[in-house]
């Protein structure tokens, strides 16, 4: 098998994001597409000479025929092994957990996560580093530059590699290596999670959903929850990956995952559920008529992970996006361990992880995860749930409860305006940031409300000194809520801008107004401030999580 070196021109906008590069499905698919940012990627490392790589995705449309034009490539140029997910599908903290688990030098992951798949929605591709976390910008950055220059790629021309079939195959000189993408992951969650404990709670008659969403971790959940915790057949829903998420929105939220909360709000409904996306790197947490926000969520866990043995020796620290809640804070600084805030993508954790500052990471937009890989992890969360559960022996709105009664309670929510017009949200944008300095003392809302304080988020790696700058927009107000906007970097058309509101109350007062209601005032005060709604010409958002 010789390997063919193909001419091609460069594509504009091939620039990864937060999480690689996400694109509508077609434009992954044209000619070239796949092998400029997959050639742009080789580049960008050093070549792939004697490399081992992971590779495999959520099963979404194209993952297939993207796959095998990776392993042609990789081969062509020399690797040494690729180590694939039957039918090429792997969970994200799946691949992360192979890459450090076999000493991989890096992966392949295809997906777009949460986003809709098919012909006519979205895709995604994006390189994870040796420690199984997303590449850092300083390697984004190097991936961008080459892709503004690529004008060849190298494969073979073979017939496919059976992505069924496990074992080792030859392609060319290099190793295919294809595993059963559970058994790995499994065995670490056995690890780290009290087994014995979980089944007896779910013996003992406790009830639990898991909503797959059509997506990856249908095998996953069915293999752990109903195979090795004994939870009952037709426990996990919608289990089995489909290349379009079952025509759904596979992204874990009370909106898209209206049917499971549904189910969970009837006074006949399970006493748990959750819920995870397309990649399974995302997570809904539901309790009997409650549902637990992202921030609440690792706020909770933060402070009852000692509780599973895999974190009995007690947390090195906790840290969140920016834009997350502060919720988890007050649990460190109660903890007496370090608290971390940074920018959004799950990329700025992996030094903190790598150099022990922190064991527990988590983001608002569902995503938690710890230092047993380097992404968020979808049934990681939900297996330490039942793992705390198990051991309180009450119900999830009892714990919710006897937090906020410890701690105070962020009453906290998420206002997303999709696909609006990208100029008017670059515009909004930058008239606030021009009008910073000249926020403070302003009173904005009725009633009104004093901004104390503005500015766009930086954030320094205290590990590495490297700096990120243009975080997101932050406005303190004088009775210490919080307002956070910032434009999502996950979209394929248009742009989402997210307004992200706060409000603190502390443990003695009232623990238990509606979300939407307890932020009313913030939000019509964001509102005047920003113009959003005559920008937008949206009279609400589009999503409130």
């Amino acid at each position: 098998m010789t390997p063919i070196t193909r001419p091609l021109t460069p594509f504009d906008g091939q620039k990864p994001g937060t999480s690689g590069l996400r694109k509508k499905t077609r434009v992954f698919m044209q000619d070239g597409y796949v092998e400029a940012f997959v050639q742009s990627i080789f580049n960008a490392i050093g070549g792939v000479s004697g490399k081992t790589f992971v590779v495999g995705g959520d099963g979404r449309y194209f993952n297939a025929e993207a796959i095998q034009t990776i392993l042609r490539m990789a081969a062509a140029q020399g690797a040494a092994r690729c180590i694939v997910g039957r039918e090429g599908l792997l969970s994200t903290p799946a691949a992360s957990n192979l890459i450090r688990k076999r000493g991989a030098d890096g992966g392949l992951v295809l997906s777009a996560s949460h986003n809709p798949g098919g012909i006519d929605a979205d895709f995604g591709l994006k390189y994870n580093i040796a420690n199984g976390g997303p590449a850092p910008e300083s390697v984004t950055a190097a991936i961008h530059e080459q892709t503004q220059g690529i004008s060849e790629y190298v494969t073979l021309e073979t017939p496919d590699v059976d992505l069924g079939l496990l074992g080792e195959t030859a392609l060319g000189k290099m190793t295919v290596e294809i595993l059963d993408p559970v058994a790995d992951y499994a065995a670490l969650m056995q690890e780290l999670f009290d087994f014995d404990a979980i089944r007896a709670l779910i013996a003992g008659g406790f009830s639990l959903k898991f909503d797959a969403m059509h997506a990856v971790t249908g095998p996953y959940a069915t293999a752990i929850l109903e195979g090795m915790l004994g939870a009952p057949k037709g426990t996990v829903l919608n289990g089995v990956p489909s290349v379009d998420f079952g025509k759904g929105h596979p992204d874990p939220n009370p909106i898209w995952a209206k049917p499971l909360v549904d189910m969970v709000m009837r006074d006949d409904g399970p006493d748990f559920a959750a819920a995870s996306d397309g990649d399974g790197d995302r997570n809904m947490i539901l309790g009997k008529g409650i549902y637990v926000t992202p921030s609440d969520s690792l706020a909770v866990l933060a402070a009852n992970a000692h509780l599973a043995p895999g974190y009995a020796r007690g947390l090195a620290g906790v840290a969140r996006s920016m834009p997350t809640s502060r919720a988890a804070d007050r649990v460190a600084e109660k903890l007496g361990i370090e608290s971390f805030e940074t920018p959004t993508g799950w990329k700025f954790f992996g030094n903190l992880l790598d150099a022990g500052r922190t064991t527990l990471c988590g983001e608002e937009s569902a995503g938690t995860g710890s230092d047993h890989v380097r992404e968020k992890d979808g049934l990681w969360a939900v297996l330490l749930w039942l793992n705390i559960l198990a051991a309180r022996k009450i119900s999830v709105a009892e714990i919710l409860q006897d937090h906020w009664r410890s701690y105070g309670r962020d009453y906290y929510s998420r206002h997303d305006y999709e696909a609006v017009d990208s100029a008017a949200a670059e515009g909004l944008m930058a008239d606030m940031n021009a009008r910073l300095d000249d926020l403070p003392g302003i009173e904005v809302g009725n009633p009104p409300k004093v901004i104390a304080r503005a500015d766009q988020f930086a954030y320094t790696d205290p590990v590495d000194g490297s700096v990120s700058r243009n975080q997101g927009l932050r406005i303190f107000f004088a009775d210490d809520s919080r307002a956070v906007i910032r434009l999502s970097g996950t979209g394929t058309e248009g742009a989402t801008i997210r307004v992200y509101l706060e409000r603190y109350e502390p443990a003695g007062g009232d623990l238990n107004v509606e979300t939407q209601a307890a932020l009313r005032d913030l939000a019509a005060a964001v509102n005047a401030l920003t113009g959003l709604s005559e920008r937008t010409g949206r009279e609400a958002p589009d999503v409130m999580t």
